[in-house]
């Protein structure tokens, strides 16, 4: 086995602690319905990536009021996904999922296929995706690491305070050895060990006190050596992603194409007063960006397919 996985005995008490955890613990999370379907949980995963609970709830209760099925989103134009998303960040991953919908419609009868490889070859679907969606909406065997999972895997077998800055090789055949060979497990397994990284096992603060599984961690055993690097975290305020997060906040609230030189004057000056489409425009404004950083922002939304130009104007794609 890879460095750092128990033995099986050990390891077998391991799957047993973190499954009654879970089972007592857990967040009660509607993508984890019995009833939810596989969309759900599709959409669920796609809204996680890089967005905490907290700010996926209401979009993701929203979204599925709105397109309980793939074919209900495909048949909306792309903007309207992009719309929906809201200020979760990242839309290009709501382009993603409509993709996705449309692909589903397209290729499989409007039915989010339940193989791995299958689902790898939707639109905007990765690696991890593709395996959380065949895990926990399929209940399949399949090896499911994110951050969370990463962070306890590296603490608990490893010893380290975290993972390597990027996803290695070995950190995958790691997870793999720790994957319980019954179907079932395998999928408890792979909720429970995310859910103690996102409850118990944080980056920052983790509450080793409570955690289910303190005796048999490593990285306690060790004294808890700091980690070998800073993570550094994404900058935001003056950045071109602040500046291209103001432009898409006017974008979806705009009924129709809004002129560049609204992007770079007061919302008073052109007349909107302090609602509807002012209200982002004054946001955008108050960050005083200089007009070529403005330009780039507006460039690169066009080329992500976050927005498109018609008639002499920006608006959210059709």
């Amino acid at each position: 086995m890879p460095a750092g996985a128990p033995a099986e005995v050990e390891l077998s008490a391991i799957h047993r602690t973190l499954e009654n955890w879970f089972g007592a613990e857990a967040r009660d999370l509607p993508w984890r319905a019995p009833d939810c379907s596989p969309w759900g949980v599709l959409v669920s995963e796609v809204m996680l990536q890089q967005t905490p609970v907290v700010r996926v709830l209401p979009v993701w209760e929203e979204w599925l009021r709105r397109w309980p099925e793939p074919a209900a989103l495909a048949g909306q134009p792309a903007g309207e996904a992009v719309r929906a998303w809201g200020r979760l960040g990242y839309p290009r991953r709501a382009l993603r999922l409509h993709g996705a919908a449309l692909a589903i419609v397209q290729d499989h009868g409007g039915e989010v296929p339940g193989d791995y490889a299958e689902l790898l070859s939707l639109p905007g679907v990765g690696g991890y995706t593709a395996a959380a969606v065949a895990s926990f909406a399929f209940g399949q065997r399949e090896t499911v690491v994110d951050t969370n999972i990463r962070r306890v895997h590296a603490r608990l077998f490893s010893g380290s305070a975290l993972p390597a800055p990027a996803l290695t090789a070995a950190e995958m055949r790691l997870a793999g050895e720790l994957l319980p060979d019954d179907v079932g497990s395998s999928v408890r397994w792979n909720a429970s060990v995310m859910e103690l990284g996102a409850l118990v096992c944080t980056a920052r603060a983790p509450k080793c006190a409570v955690c289910p599984v303190r005796e048999r961690c490593a990285w306690l055993a060790a004294g808890e050596p700091p980690p070998s690097y800073t993570p550094k975290g994404q900058a935001w305020h003056g950045t071109d992603r602040q500046v291209r997060g103001g432009v898409m906040a006017v974008l979806r609230l705009a009924d129709g194409p809004v002129p560049a030189e609204m992007f770079q004057q007061a919302p008073a000056d052109l007349g909107f007063g302090a609602s509807g489409i002012g209200v982002p425009l004054a946001a955008l404004h108050r960050l005083n960006c200089a007009p070529e950083q403005l330009e780039r922002a507006l460039a690169g939304l066009l080329a992500d397919g976050l927005a498109e130009l018609h008639q002499g104007g920006y608006r959210l794609p059709a």
